[in-house]
């Protein structure tokens, strides 16, 4: 779905296909069929905008078949559908029964990552639209945080995976002097990630960060040398990598969206893309009925890392939802302040109460985002990727109640839209 901004420029809004997981090229082609037009129709558009996973194996086969990268692009436009954005977090096995942390694998210390990011953006200047000539990817926020902290060569590890940005900076670069087509691509910032927050990405990637000093500034001393800290190389370049904003993550580390992009903005770290999720939220998690109602939203799949913000200002965390119902004697969270996890709970259907959602965070970020006199980004996803995670009375039961609830989501974000005064292109 296309929209208007007052300044005259176009806005896009898709959903993320990770909601409908498949590992192959048939799959992907089956979902278009049996998912994405059907939520198009029930929109009444002739045109609807997908966020586009492809798992390694389907990135590899259409890398490696022109022919069959041709036939994406026919049946995209055959069924009304247009690509402008992908989501490049999920490497492969997103459809498994049992994901949690295997999904932040790779990460950007491998070079797995970084070529699979690169072949997912020679795709998108192919699938793009021909009207269109930038496409944007959302990525994994460099690592996983333990798998830093734990280890001695942590420093050396986090400027291997600059390096690697810096390298696709080149090469995206490239891909855009031979096809004329420019792709950005946005770190995600998400609980437990080395770049949990806003503030951690700007640590990484903003342009007015100041540097350690090296050996040749040190003052003269006459006894040994003081360690120095290492020097991380400078951050890759803006015009390439940014931050994707995920409403949801940005609600369950209790960031307020004011703050987040002002720092953003002053640090010079472009906004490339959002996405519009929520998170799930409760008010007084010690009271029984509220942790009877959390409990059955803990499940097996994903991970739902979660959040409490204590009297002075500091967040505790569990890397899942279960372990912080465990009772604080017993690692768990405080339950004397509100809690939020990062559980992607559908836009128009939060919780029944006691529990709740954080859509007023969304609501105030993309007010933010594409309320003003220029939009601060033109690619908005809606990625509600639970739906078959939900408790067992609040799943679809077939493709037809996934679909008209993708369907209503994105009609939600629709007007949320319209609100702020952008006017929906037929």
């Amino acid at each position: 779905m296309r929209f208007r901004h007052p300044d005259g420029s176009t806005v896009h809004l898709a959903y993320c296909t990770n909601v409908h997981p498949a590992e192959t090229l048939d799959g992907v082609l089956a979902q278009l069929r049996d998912y994405c037009e059907p939520v198009r129709k029930r929109l009444g558009r002739d045109r609807l905008g997908i966020g586009l996973w492809l798992a390694r194996d389907a990135a590899r086969a259409l890398v490696h078949d022109p022919a069959a990268l041709r036939g994406l692009r026919r049946e995209l436009d055959i069924r009304g559908l247009e690509v402008v954005t992908l989501n490049g977090f999920p490497y492969r096995g997103f459809g498994d029964s049992h994901v949690k942390y295997h999904v932040y694998r790779p990460d950007w210390t491998e070079p797995a990552r970084l070529d699979h990011t690169a072949d997912l953006a020679r795709l998108l200047a192919t699938l793009l639209p021909d009207d269109m000539t930038e496409g944007t990817i959302s990525t994994l926020p460099l690592a996983w945080r333990t798998d830093f902290d734990a280890l001695r060569d942590a420093a050396p590890r986090r400027a291997t995976a600059l390096a690697a940005l810096h390298t696709l900076a080149g090469r995206l670069d490239a891909l855009e002097e031979l096809t004329g087509r420019s792709v950005r691509v946005g770190l995600e910032p998400e609980p437990g990630c080395l770049a949990e927050t806003t503030a951690d990405a700007v640590e990484a990637l903003g342009h007015g960060r100041s540097e350690p000093p090296g050996p040749a500034e040190s003052a003269e001393s006459d006894g040994p040398a003081a360690p120095t800290a290492p020097v991380m190389p400078a951050p890759p370049p803006a015009h390439r990598i940014g931050v994707c904003v995920d409403t949801c993550h940005l609600a369950t580390s209790f960031e307020d969206p004011h703050t987040a992009l002002e720092a953003l903005g002053r640090a010079g770290v472009p906004v490339v893309k959002a996405q519009l999720s929520a998170a799930l939220h409760a008010e007084h998690p010690g009271r029984p009925d509220v942790r009877a109602a959390l409990g059955t939203f803990a499940e097996p799949r994903f991970l739902h890392q979660t959040r409490t913000r204590t009297p002075d200002g500091r967040l505790r965390a569990t890397d899942d939802l279960h372990e912080a119902l465990a009772g604080e004697n017993a690692g768990g969270l405080p339950d004397t302040a509100p809690w939020r996890a990062h559980f992607h709970v559908p836009l128009h259907a939060p919780p029944e109460p006691p529990l709740t959602s954080t859509l007023p965070v969304l609501r105030d970020t993309l007010a933010l985002l594409v309320g003003g006199p220029v939009p601060r980004t033109r690619h908005l996803e809606v990625e509600t990727y639970t739906w078959q995670a939900l408790p067992p009375g609040l799943r679809p039961r077939s493709r037809s109640r996934l679909a008209d609830g993708i369907a209503a989501e994105l009609a939600l974000a629709r007007d949320l839209l319209a609100d702020l005064g952008l006017k929906e292109i037929p």
